[in-house]
């Protein structure tokens, strides 16, 4: 279970990768049926971006992957080629978006955008680490 501490402390932990790189983020935690727990908008974040870390915590926990991972699959030729068009257009599939395993079982998932995506992806990993 992801309580609304743990994801406020995910989110803390994120938020202060995001200022080192200096890259405002918006970061989302979801839990375990991919229902959103918490969301923070940095200031000067992306407005577009909002809807986009929402559905990469959404993506990575539907999945049980990174969403970096699965956008490499879902290229054209790849098995997982136009999953970004199921489930009403709720995944994403661009690096941002981790699993937060406790035990061993997933149990929800963060999900960041407003930079690269590689900047995305440190920035989630730093917030799964503070789980």
């Amino acid at each position: 279970m992801v309580t609304l501490a743990d994801a406020r402390r995910i989110i803390d932990a994120a938020e202060k990768k995001a200022a080192e790189i200096g890259q405002p983020m918006n970061i989302a935690v979801a839990d375990a049926g991919g229902n959103l727990v918490a969301h923070v908008r940095m200031d000067n974040a992306w407005l577009g971006s909002i809807d986009i870390s929402i559905k990469k915590a959404y993506t990575s926990r539907a999945f049980d992957i990174a969403t970096k991972d699965l956008a490499e699959h879902s290229q054209s030729g790849g098995q997982f080629f136009g999953i970004n068009a199921s489930n009403d257009g709720k995944i994403m599939i661009f690096a941002g978006g981790i699993p937060l395993k406790k035990d061993g079982a997933v149990v929800g998932a963060i999900g960041v955008s407003g930079g690269s995506g590689e900047q995305d992806h440190a920035v989630a990993e730093a917030g799964a680490a503070a789980f």
